[in-house]
């Protein structure tokens, strides 16, 4: 992994992953979009991570979008379908993500943001779908229309102009808001809160919501029944009652 994205495994179980390119406002360049998918492969395959959170350098900027450049310089027409590491889309995850927002989330710093399970932001965080402002398009934004109302999504794609971290907490796109200082704060203590859950309960629980956003309701009940089957099953199952009953604090295995 080269120095365009940082990749901090920490002890708690948390990866912390850092676009690192301030200098150009984070924006979506070949390195950094090689050095994302490797660090979200790398999250996937590390058993002892069961959270990411993803964030920029610097204060300017979350990410700024595509490299305007790049597409100049390549004549790039359609993007390719796997051209940028979005999770679970290009890349497949099995585990909860957070977007640490600190800046400037256009075009594809919004998609990046969106891709993710979870968005915290800072005060000074603003957001922009700003594709109807150099010609090019955002069918990636489609999943938008379970998050946030028509009208309003509507009316951020078709001006283009961006929104404050408050505008965006309103409409559903934002979980929390938090002073710039403190965003990293805000975004490890919802780590840790999901850290607290039973590791097969997690992964049943974001099944279930994307599940629903996937299908109609008889579908979606049936298709949760069957991804929970392994966390019912699991010794975890049987720890977690075991240890309320107990007064403890449960030991989760994973398994």
């Amino acid at each position: 992994m080269s120095d365009a994205v940082l990749f901090d495994a920490r002890d708690d179980g948390i990866a912390v992953i850092t676009l690192n390119r301030p200098e150009t406002r984070n924006c979506l360049a070949r390195d950094v979009r090689e050095g994302l998918f490797a660090a979200w492969d790398r999250f996937e395959r590390d058993d002892r991570l069961r959270v990411a959170v993803l964030t920029g350098a610097g204060d300017r900027a979350f990410c700024a979008g595509g490299d305007l450049k790049e597409m100049v310089e390549t004549g790039l027409r359609e993007p390719p379908r796997d051209m940028f590491p979005l999770p679970y889309d290009t890349v497949e995850l099995s585990k909860p993500t957070i977007a640490a927002v600190n800046g400037a989330a256009f075009a594809g710093g919004w998609m990046l943001a969106q891709a993710c399970d979870l968005c915290v932001a800072s005060t000074s965080a603003t957001f922009a779908v700003s594709e109807v402002k150099v010609g090019r398009s955002s069918p990636w934004a489609s999943p938008l229309i379970h998050m946030i109302p028509q009208r309003i999504m509507m009316e951020i794609l078709l001006t283009g102009r961006p929104i404050t971290a408050q505008r965006a907490y309103e409409i559903g796109l934002v979980n929390r808001v938090s002073d710039p200082e403190t965003l990293m704060d805000t975004a490890l203590d919802l780590a840790r809160d999901i850290l607290a859950g039973a590791p097969l309960s997690v992964r049943a629980a974001r099944e279930t919501v994307m599940l629903a956003t996937e299908m109609g309701r008889s579908a979606a009940l049936k298709a949760a029944r069957h991804a929970s089957e392994l966390c019912y099953n699991s010794e975890d199952a049987q720890e977690g009652p075991r240890a309320f009953a107990e007064k403890r604090p449960p030991q989760w295995k994973g398994r």
